[in-house]
Order: structure tokens, then C-alpha cells, then sequence
């Protein structure tokens, strides 16, 4: 095994923890007394403070968006192709900093913590947290690391989500805004996935009603049905044709149940791997955080009053093959800001690959990603 790192990497990285003491009221009406945040940063902060960058993470996403932890471990982070050296998000140039969100279950305070009334762990009892929840304790991060203003706050999927709240609910601490494969809300239909795959875990004989730590077990069958299905929604028919059509995992029709398409073999191997790796009562966190998310709701429904408090310059992208959270959903994001008379840029981006465009080395995507973020470094409208 190699003994160094892509030149292009921001090498090996070490996450850092945040105590916080001071309590956090939340959108459901509970108050974390206290909690933690476990992150991770990359690239110099400069001496103005200026120059650094928050990336928001989606459902399954972590603090881990790029390096390594170890020589051994040759896994990078999630967004690996997007942070760098030379890479859309310059860390040359940039100050990245990347937190495991709460209710995670990669270290910061979520269902897998100890509650310290009961000195057990929360489970289900761990609050339902929101996007805005979620922007909330990020703000008290980035007062912490004695960041006062971001020169962008940046996500794709759920995490563009949060870099939209960010714009409306702190104004003046960001002075761009990039959103990626989001939308404004949660169609009927994404609703629906995230319900199924809710009601796959919490039937799983082994979920226990979220208790399922006492009992030393998983629901592991109901965690990866979920994985499947939502695997699925991530990718488009013409990625998945182009991947496995058809094709027999033996050559033959075994005319029963057992595995047979390739296909098959491939969404119960990210099934069975995912349960290794996430935590069932996080993913019913996470999916709920995403119904949830409607900015517009508290502006009778008027996406562009919600985003006219907003005072930062938008970067919108889109990809063409993804039926998840579509192109035009994005458009819709585009548009509120357009009747704010809010500076704003879009892209839509011609890629097959589906929802997961966002996560991958599309040379327009690149490109486009490291033009707008040169404007951010060099501080052009």
C-alpha cells in the first residue's frame, strides 16, 4: 500500500469537538440542555478571518467531507472531489470547516448519546430536530471558531437546504450562498420515500420502538430496506441501465427468490454496509428534518418574502437526470430570489447520474462549481 496521499488531497485530517453548555430551545418545542459538535477543518484560516467556507452535509453525510484519518484507511472523505487543493472549494485558498450535524451519529449529540436524565442513551427520546435547529448550533460553531461572517455557506441535497436557511435566518453572516441538488421544500411524492423507508425500520422486530441499544441489537433488515430504496431514488434509470441493465449475477434464470440481477446484488451489498455505518434512529431523525423544511411556511407561504431577508449573492445548480429533487425545483428557488431582486446564478448541469450528480467529478459541474467559487474567493459581484 502507497505511503502518501493524492497531491490534491488536504491529506490527513483530525476531527475536533465542541462543548456547548449553554442550552438550545428547538423548533419542537424541547430544549437541548446541553451538546456537542464534532467537525472537521481544512485550509489556513486568514488573518482578517475572511476567507472561511461552511459545508452542510445531506442525510447520510458526516463531518468527514474530505482527506483521510489515516494512511491505513484509504477512504476519503464524502466530498473529496469538491475540496482541495486546485479543487472547486480551494483549500488553498479557503478556510473549510464541516460538522456532523445534531442527531447525527458520527459524534455530535444525537440519539446514540447518553441522555444525562437518565443516564442512558437518548434512542428514541432524542428531540426532532430541524434544518433550522440545525443552522442554529452552526452559528454558535462559527462563533466559536471566530468566524463572523462566512465567505460561503455551501451544500447539496439537504445540505443546500440548510445553506438556503442560513441565507434567511442570518443575513449578515454569509456573503454567498451555494445550493446544490435541493429544492424548497419536500415534494408529496419525497414525503412518501421517507415514509416508506420510516415504516421499514420501525417494523423491524428488532427496532424495539428506538430502544434497540438496550436490547444489544440493530434493525438491521429495516435499515437497509431503507438504504435500498432510497439508493434508488438517488439514481436515474439511464445510470442504472448504463450499470447493470439486465444482466444475470450467475447467466441464468434461477426461477425463485435468491439474488439474480445484478442490480439486485448491488442494492443489498449498500444495504447491509450501510447498517455497519448509520444509525437506524439518525436516519429517521435525518428523513424527518427533511419533510419538515418549508422556509416559505412562516412567510404565508411565499418563497420570495422568505429569501428577500437574504443579503447574499446565490449560486443555484442542477442536474438534468435527477428525479429526486429536480431541476425545477431548483428553477423554483431561482425564481423567489429573481422577484427579491436578489443577485443570483444557476446551472443546470447535463449529467445521467441522477440525485448523486452532486458527489461526482462531471467535468461542466467542476468547472462551473470552481468558476463561481473563484468570484467568491476574489470577491467580485
Amino acid at each position: 500500500m502507497p505511503d502518501t496521499l493524492p497531491p490534491d488531497s488536504v491529506g490527513l485530517v483530525t476531527p475536533q469537538k465542541m462543548v456547548f453548555d449553554e442550552p438550545l430551545a428547538l423548533d419542537c418545542g424541547r430544549t437541548l440542555p446541553s451538546y456537542e459538535l464534532v467537525y472537521e477543518t481544512y485550509g489556513e484560516l486568514n488573518a482578517d478571518r475572511s476567507n472561511a467556507v461552511l459545508i452542510c452535509h445531506a442525510l447520510s453525510g458526516n463531518h468527514h467531507a474530505a482527506g483521510y484519518h489515516s494512511l491505513e484507511d484509504r477512504k476519503p472523505g464524502w466530498w473529496e472531489t469538491c475540496i482541495g487543493p486546485g479543487k472547486p472549494i480551494d483549500t488553498d485558498h479557503f478556510h473549510v470547516v464541516c460538522l456532523n450535524n445534531l442527531g447525527g451519529c458520527h459524534g455530535s449529540t444525537g440519539p446514540m448519546s447518553i441522555n444525562p436524565e437518565t443516564g442512558k442513551p437518548y434512542g428514541p427520546d432524542f428531540p426532532i430536530v430541524t434544518v433550522r435547529d440545525w443552522v442554529r448550533s452552526q452559528a454558535r460553531l462559527a462563533e466559536r471558531l471566530g468566524i463572523e461572517q462566512w465567505a460561503a455557506v455551501i451544500g447539496g441535497s439537504l445540505g443546500g437546504m440548510q445553506a438556503l436557511q442560513w441565507a434567511i435566518d442570518f443575513p449578515e453572516r454569509l456573503r454567498h450562498a451555494v445550493v446544490i441538488a435541493a429544492a424548497p421544500k419536500l415534494s408529496a411524492q419525497n414525503i412518501g420515500f421517507n415514509e416508506v423507508a420510516r415504516q421499514a425500520i420501525m417494523s423491524d422486530p428488532d427496532f424495539h420502538d428506538g430502544h434497540y441499544y438496550e436490547h444489544h441489537t440493530i434493525p438491521r433488515r429495516g435499515l437497509a430496506l431503507a438504504r435500498m430504496l432510497g439508493h434508488i431514488t438517488y439514481l436515474s434509470d439511464e445510470a442504472m441501465r448504463a450499470k447493470f441493465g439486465r444482466e444475470l449475477r450467475e447467466g441464468k434464470l434461477s426461477f425463485g427468490f435468491d439474488v439474480e440481477f445484478q442490480v439486485e446484488s448491488y442494492l443489498r451489498y449498500q444495504g447491509q454496509s450501510f447498517v455497519e455505518k448509520f444509525d437506524a434512529n439518525t436516519y429517521l431523525l435525518m428523513t424527518k428534518a427533511l419533510d419538515y423544511f418549508d422556509p416559505a411556511a412562516d412567510y404565508d407561504n411565499d418563497l420570495a418574502r422568505a429569501v428577500d431577508r437574504a443579503r447574499a449573492e446565490f449560486m443555484i445548480m442542477s442536474f438534468t437526470s435527477d428525479w429526486r429533487f429536480a431541476p425545477s425545483r431548483s428553477r423554483e428557488i431561482v425564481k423567489a430570489l429573481v422577484d427579491s431582486r436578489k443577485p443570483v446564478s444557476y446551472a443546470e448541469i447535463e449529467a445521467h447520474h441522477g440525485h448523486d450528480a452532486f458527489l461526482m467529478p462531471i467535468p461542466d459541474y467542476l468547472a462551473t462549481f470552481s468558476a463561481y467559487m473563484t468570484r467568491v474567493r476574489e470577491g467580485r459581484p
